[in-house]
């Protein structure tokens, strides 16, 4: 009998266990590599890697199987549900009814939430192809907990293109990355972005507006320095790294500029694997100033002549601000042809229900201008 509790406690990612298992790993195969000839440690450690790959493409081969088992069994209720029975057993009885005998049948597993996801699961995805085997269960029962066919959509594609574990997903979905992302974009992208993902083509795709550090503990907006902030991101310098997105790798902090006997030093700087080009981020406790939008054009000038190397594509920069007023920023940016960006970041999880508002007048209001 496959379970829910057993797919999710094989897949998770990264964990403390798995990390302390392969130091175990090593510290034994160092300890054997000292009595032993150089070849036979190359055997073990070719048995070894063998078996982590067969384990893998077990666990990959009983998810798949798992969830076209569960999706099937989900076709079966509505098939049920629609030949004459559906409004008075599925509003009453049918699902305690199904948890109450599956459960006797076959055991754990089958608690009524679990076949309540199950019917979600195919009423969702009505067509099996579009299932994907990249995600387990726990990922899709977290998906489902949304009733929105576009965020259902965009977070199972994004689930497979940066390929988040259980906890990743619950934390982007938690911070609204679907709405933050949309409410930067027209109708016609917004419905691109819900069937394809984040697809980082442009400078432009790698922006969130705004971004959301709940993670950094620093609640209180009039207690924190700048620096204070930066400390508090690299310290949580995975869930930084989540909220940024795919493609970013580490370069450093305050990494200096001397011109004319002059230091300046630019916050966070990253290397964009998709994108092949820096990414400067310069962070500000309060609103963004037009003098913060002068000086990180001059690091990208800087950076274009001094660091580019052949291959690289121009910088990019991002200034962050707990507030950016829309007129001053245009402004600001107006004759710059760097590709320089002005966002703003919050201390805590978004407002469900303004958001989707947000998103609601924006989808609308196309239909409206469309019909007229």
């Amino acid at each position: 009998m496959l379970t829910q509790q057993r797919e999710s406690d094989s897949y998770q990612r990264n964990n403390g266990d798995g990390e302390m298992k392969a130091d175990n790993k090593s510290t034994m195969i160092n300890s054997i590599a000292n009595g032993n000839e150089a070849g036979y440690v190359d055997l073990l450690q070719n048995i070894g890697t063998l078996l982590s790959q067969g384990r893998q493409q077990m666990a990959t081969a009983v998810n798949t199987a798992m969830v076209q088992t569960y999706w099937n069994i989900g076709r079966y209720i509505v098939e049920y549900e629609q030949h004459g029975k559906e409004r008075a057993e599925y509003g009453s009885n049918l699902i305690n009814r199904l948890a109450h005998d599956l459960t006797n049948l076959y055991g754990k597993g089958f608690s009524k939430s679990t076949v309540v996801y199950i019917r979600k699961l195919y009423l969702a995805f009505q067509k099996g192809e579009t299932l994907s085997n990249l995600l387990t269960w726990s990922h899709y029962v977290e998906i489902l907990r949304k009733d929105d066919p576009l965020e259902i959509s965009f977070y199972v594609k994004q689930c497979e293109i940066e390929g988040w574990s259980v906890r990743e997903l619950k934390r982007q979905m938690q911070s609204m990355l679907f709405h933050r992302i949309a409410l930067s974009k027209d109708k016609e992208t917004v419905m691109q972005l819900a069937k394809e993902g984040v697809q980082t083509e442009k400078p432009e795709d790698i922006l969130r507006d705004p971004y959301v550090f709940d993670f950094a503990g620093l609640p209180d907006i009039a207690n924190y320095s700048e620096k204070d902030l930066e400390d508090a991101l690299v310290s949580h310098f995975e869930s930084f790294l989540l909220e940024l997105g795919k493609g970013f790798a580490f370069i450093g902090r305050q990494q200096r500029i001397s011109l004319a006997g002059r230091h300046f030093y630019v916050d966070l700087v990253f290397y964009h694997r998709i994108l092949k080009c820096f990414v400067l981020i310069d962070l500000k406790k309060g609103s963004i100033q037009h003098e913060d939008i002068g000086q990180m054009n001059m690091y990208l000038n800087y950076y274009k002549a001094e660091m580019n190397v052949e291959g690289d594509n121009a910088p990019i920069g991002i200034v962050l601000g707990a507030d950016a007023d829309r007129l001053t920023i245009e402004y600001a940016l107006g004759g710059i042809e760097n590709q320089l960006f002005a966002a703003r970041y919050q201390l805590y999880l978004p407002n469900r229900e303004e958001l989707q508002a947000q998103l609601d007048y924006l989808l609308n209001r196309k239909d409206k201008e469309d019909g007229q």
